[in-house]
């Protein structure tokens, strides 16, 4: 299995996020990359490629241009208003708020184009953010043009980005970059399975009206996990997309017999819908030691998960989404490849 990475994501390590009440160093932090890393050197993955240059076309065919132009100029701004500090939203276009107004002002700004305030902006987040999903479209040009099976190291994370947000530690949401360009290179049908604990409002939200991209998504019951405010069970698509979104939510403490049922139910429903290619979203915070989720998933249970999804034969790009702040993200992200291609 190729493996597609870049140390750009280096570039994006800001110092703080909001948590408890505190300010405390992030949960998504560059040794997650090295973890994941070490484990793939450690199990014999040794065909590691750097990503071509992002197609901006395909990228604005996921995220509106002007939002676009906001991340690649929003530390440039934000210095030149005087802001020492990182940047971070503090007021929304809430309920009663005009919310099709954006500011001039950078603080506003910045606020008009963030769903949560846990996720700060830095000198490098743009490049990083950049080679992330560059990472993913490459990995997915790679699976257009005839590859079975692709792992995409992205860092940071994309699949809470939306058209015109950014949040979740997301800026660039690389999982519908790779499903887009897979339409874009010829793909009459497409599938995404996000298996991370969060779900994956900005890949639903972007295809939610859509029946050639189906998303299916495994996570944590939204009445008591981020981003709380979309991925229940009956959000099953709009218009054209009717039927083609389906939410598997799983309460606090979920065990992997409960986990692995709901994923056999997404499969399935991935099997009804034929695509010629499929995207992962591959977060392994559903793992039982994970700081900031609540599934009791062993690393064990890691491997049986890429069997399964192996299981549909179906060209595969795994794209990764969360894991936090533990070794095992490593051992447990490699298991999947190694579960996939039954070894």
């Amino acid at each position: 299995m190729e493996i597609i990475l870049s140390k750009d994501h280096l570039a994006h390590f800001p110092k703080g996020e909001i948590y408890d009440g505190q300010l405390v160093r992030p949960f998504e932090c560059p040794e997650r990359w090295d973890h994941i890393v070490n484990s793939l050197n450690k199990n014999g993955f040794q065909t590691q490629t750097q990503p071509n240059a992002l197609d901006t076309k395909k990228l604005t065919a996921v995220h509106e241009e002007k939002y676009v132009n906001f991340l690649q100029d929003c530390w440039d701004e934000w210095i030149l208003a005087g802001y020492t500090g990182e940047a971070i939203p503090t007021i929304f276009p809430v309920r009663g708020f005009t919310q099709d107004q954006i500011p001039d002002d950078i603080d506003g700004k910045l606020g008009y184009y963030a769903l949560a305030a846990e996720t700060s902006i830095t000198e490098g987040t743009w490049k990083a953010a950049q080679a992330s999903a560059a990472i993913a479209q490459t990995g997915q040009e790679k699976i257009s043009n005839g590859a079975s099976e692709i792992f995409a190291l992205c860092r940071p994370p994309g699949h809470h980005a939306s058209t015109n947000q950014f949040g979740g530690y997301c800026f660039l949401n690389n999982a519908a970059v790779a499903a887009q360009g897979m339409i874009i290179d010829g793909a009459s049908k497409v599938a995404i399975l996000d298996i991370d604990f969060h779900h994956g409002n900005g890949t639903q939200s972007i295809f939610y009206d859509r029946n050639d991209v189906l998303f299916v998504s495994l996570h944590g019951n939204p009445k008591d996990a981020f981003p709380y405010f979309l991925g229940y069970a009956n959000e099953t698509g709009s218009g054209n997309g009717d039927g083609a979104n389906l939410n598997l939510p799983l309460d606090r403490g979920t065990e992997f017999n409960v986990w692995v049922e709901a994923l056999k139910t997404g499969l399935k429903k991935i099997r009804s819908h034929q695509p010629e290619a499929l995207v992962v979203s591959l977060g392994v915070d559903t793992f039982m030691n994970d700081p900031i989720s609540f599934f009791r998933l062993t690393s064990e249970d890691y491997l049986t998960i890429g069997r399964l999804i192996s299981d549909l034969n179906i060209p595969t790009l795994y794209v990764m989404e969360g894991g936090y702040a533990v070794e095992e993200i490593g051992v447990n992200t490699v298991n999947v490849l190694l579960g996939h291609l039954n070894r």
